[in-house]
């Protein structure tokens, strides 16, 4: 009798649900999903968990095939060649392909006093940690202006808060300039102070002001940190090879550059060393093309390379109104946008519909069969990025 193939998947985000219900497709595959939490997180709604808006959870029973068994657990080291995942609990967990989707949290805080006097706000445990914090009180400053810092800014001063976006540079950098204006403008009107350009890098965090690069002071008795994202190094202490920014190295189908068992999905993988924007997005098309690179090795059949495309960014501002900026399929941001209450009514669908994505790929494995195609990443590949084996 022909045992079945194991496969764990590490991380329960995106970008790992859909990989370990796509992997369903196939009766004799075991998927075993690890991840920390016994819940599935919306990251994309971790500015209302902070503002007390709204949460971001939802039942893995939800999103998740019935076939996949779901372990609660920490990942500490992959043991390449013994094919098993040693956990925080003492356990391990024995693979034939292992699928890396262990996404992104904080970005190291090298400026000096924000690691002890600024909150950050990347997982559900910070957001949960920061609510009570920013209930309490007056005012508010918000460090990064990328989609996080300029939806929690918003989200916290329709809150009656008063609030400081500090940008160190320009406001929404992804933005095309008519979006960012539209931006801008739902900002002012809230009453957000946002200082952006050249002076506004920020040289220090005290407890009780941000000091920033140009010599100002701003007063801030809490300081919420949204600056950059960071990867687990769990792939870098097991011995993978990875990108400077400690994302797993693979080629275009999603494998390892060090190991054609182990592939890799969302914020964590590097493929090619061209990652992609983080973010569900882009998670949600790689989960189910890494599954796919398992399943084609499974049939004896070359991996396809994976394809990406994009469609834009959309950011909440606040509850009454928000912004869906459109862009090309290699994710650059065009003049075309949506604003005020649609543009809120449009985030909200979007929010939802990735949560039905996820569903719906679990009740029917596989019958998603086409993907969009970004025609630029093939010629900066051809430029000489590594080509897919």
């Amino acid at each position: 009798m022909t045992r079945n193939t194991e496969v764990v998947v590490l991380g329960g985000g995106y970008a790992g649900v859909m990989a370990a219900n796509r992997l369903t497709q196939r009766d004799d595959v075991t998927v075993t999903l690890v991840n920390p939490r016994p819940e599935f997180v919306e990251r994309i709604r971790l500015h209302q968990v902070a503002a007390g808006s709204g949460e971001a959870t939802v039942r893995f029973g939800d999103v998740l095939a019935e076939r996949v068994r779901l372990r609660v657990g920490t990942a500490t080291r992959i043991d390449v060649a013994g094919r098993r995942v040693e956990l925080a609990d003492g356990g391990t967990a024995a693979y034939d392909y292992l699928v890396y989707a262990v996404g992104s949290g904080s970005a190291v805080r090298d400026v000096p006093g924000a690691a002890e006097f600024a909150h950050p706000l990347t997982t559900l445990e910070e957001a949960r940690l920061l609510r009570p914090v920013v209930a309490d009180a007056a005012a508010v400053t918000v460090v990064g202006a990328g989609p996080a810092g300029i939806e929690v800014a918003a989200e916290l001063a329709e809150a009656g808060r008063a609030v400081t976006l500090v940008c160190g540079g320009p406001l929404g950098p992804y933005l095309h300039p008519k979006g960012r204006r539209v931006v801008a403008r739902r900002l002012a009107a809230l009453g957000v102070t946002v200082l952006d350009g050249p002076g506004s890098t920020v040289g220090a965090v005290t407890r009780e002001a941000v000091r920033l690069g140009d010599g100002r002071v701003v007063p801030s008795p809490v300081t919420v940190w949204t600056a950059g994202f960071g990867v687990p190094d769990l792939a870098a202490r097991s011995g993978l090879s990875t990108d400077a920014a400690g994302r797993l190295r693979t080629d275009e189908t999603l494998t390892s550059v060090d190991d054609d068992r182990v592939v890799a999905a969302g914020d964590s993988a590097s493929p090619s060393d061209l990652p992609y924007r983080m973010g569900c997005q882009s998670a949600v098309q790689l989960g189910p093309q890494a599954a796919e690179t398992v399943l084609s090795r499974l049939r004896g059949e070359r991996p396809a390379p994976a394809e990406v495309g994009f469609a834009g960014q959309c950011l909440s501002l606040g509850r009454r109104a928000g912004l869906f900026q459109f862009s090309r399929r290699d994710d650059t941001a065009i003049g075309l946008h949506l604003g005020g209450r649609p543009g809120a009514w449009l985030k909200e669908l979007v929010c939802a519909s990735t949560v039905k994505q996820l569903a719906a790929e679990g009740r029917k494995p596989g019958a998603r069969k086409w993907w969009v195609k970004d025609a630029r990443r093939e010629e900066l590949l051809r430029a000489g990025a590594p080509a897919g084996r």
